[in-house]
C-alpha cells in the first residue's frame, strides 16, 4: 500500500446498479466533483441485485447520457460488473485513481453483499486494480444521499492517500438519518443475516402463474461489531472485503481427510 499525497486533482470513476439516472449517483458525482475529475460510466437501467454478472454472448452498446442539457456519463446496457469493465478496458485513457460505486438506494450488509450489484461494481474495480469503495444508504423510502455522498468523498481521499490491500474493497453503508444524528464510523464485519425468502404465487392478466419473490432479511448479530447493527444504532459501517472466497480454515481440516488418495 503506497500513500499518495492528498494535493493531486483525483481521476475518479463512479458506477452503481440504480442506473444513470438515479438520484444517488447525481449527489455522488457532485460531491466528488470537488476533489477530481468525474467519469460516469453506469447501466442504462436499474440493474440492483444482478451481483457479479457480466455480458458474453450479446454487445454491449454504450451511449452518452444528458442532464438537463449537460453531458453527464455514459449509459451501458450492461451489468454494474460490465461498466466497470468497459471503463477501464476500453472508455477511459488511463486506469482512475480510485472507484466509487452507489450511492446506492438500499442496504448492503450481511447477506446482500453477495447480490449486490453496487458492490459488484467496486469488486470489478477491485480486480482490475483500482482502489474501489461502495456505499448504500439503507433505506428504501425517500432518501436525501447528500450526506452519504459527503462520507464518500472524505472516504475516497483517504483510501487514495493511504492505499488498500490487493484484492480488498471497502463496502460503506450509512444510516439514513441528518448528519446531526449520526454517532460515528465504525470499522466492522459483514453480518451473517441472511433472507427468508419466499415466493408470492400470482396470476397475470392471462391467468397465467408467476411468482414474485419476497421475504425479510433474518437478524443474527446484535453486536455493533457487524454492519447491521452498527447501522441500526446510527453508526456509518465500514467493512473490508475480499474476492478471494477460500475458507483457508476449511483447507487445514480438509488435510485430515485423506482427499488425496481419492485418485
Amino acid at each position: 500500500m503506497k500513500r499518495t499525497s492528498r494535493s493531486k486533482r483525483l481521476n475518479i470513476l463512479v458506477s452503481n446498479d440504480d442506473g444513470i439516472d438515479a438520484p444517488g449517483i447525481e449527489a455522488l458525482v457532485k460531491e466528488l466533483q470537488r476533489i477530481g475529475k468525474v467519469t460516469v460510466v453506469a447501466p442504462s437501467k436499474q440493474q440492483s441485485a444482478v451481483g457479479h454478472a457480466i455480458t458474453m454472448n450479446y454487445p454491449l452498446r454504450v451511449n452518452p447520457y444528458y442532464k438537463n442539457g449537460t453531458f453527464f456519463g455514459y449509459a451501458v446496457d450492461g451489468t454494474p460488473a460490465d461498466c466497470v469493465k468497459i471503463a477501464v478496458k476500453a472508455l477511459l485513457r488511463k486506469k482512475p485513481d480510485i472507484l466509487v460505486s452507489g450511492v446506492n438506494h438500499g442496504s448492503n450488509t450481511a447477506i446482500s453483499i453477495i447480490y449486490s450489484g453496487t458492490v459488484s461494481a467496486a469488486t470489478e474495480g477491485t480486480i482490475l486494480g483500482v482502489p474501489s469503495i461502495a456505499v448504500s444508504l439503507t433505506t428504501y423510502g425517500p432518501a436525501d444521499f447528500r450526506y452519504a455522498a459527503k462520507f464518500a468523498r472524505k472516504l475516497a481521499l483517504l483510501v487514495v492517500e493511504n492505499g488498500l490491500p490487493e484484492g480488498t474493497l471497502l463496502n460503506v453503508n450509512v444510516p439514513p438519518f441528518p448528519e446531526k444524528q449520526i454517532k460515528g464510523v465504525l470499522i466492522t464485519r459483514q453480518g451473517r443475516a441472511i433472507w427468508n425468502d419466499e415466493f408470492d404465487a400470482r396470476r397475470d392478466p392471462a391467468n397465467k402463474e408467476y411468482y414474485w419473490l419476497t421475504g425479510e432479511l433474518e437478524e443474527v448479530d446484535t453486536e455493533i461489531a457487524f454492519d447491521q447493527p452498527a447501522v441500526r444504532n446510527k453508526y456509518v459501517s465500514v467493512t473490508p472485503i475480499h474476492y478471494d472466497l477460500t475458507d483457508y480454515n476449511m483447507v487445514q481440516t480438509m488435510e485430515s481427510w485423506g482427499i488425496h488418495k481419492l485418485k
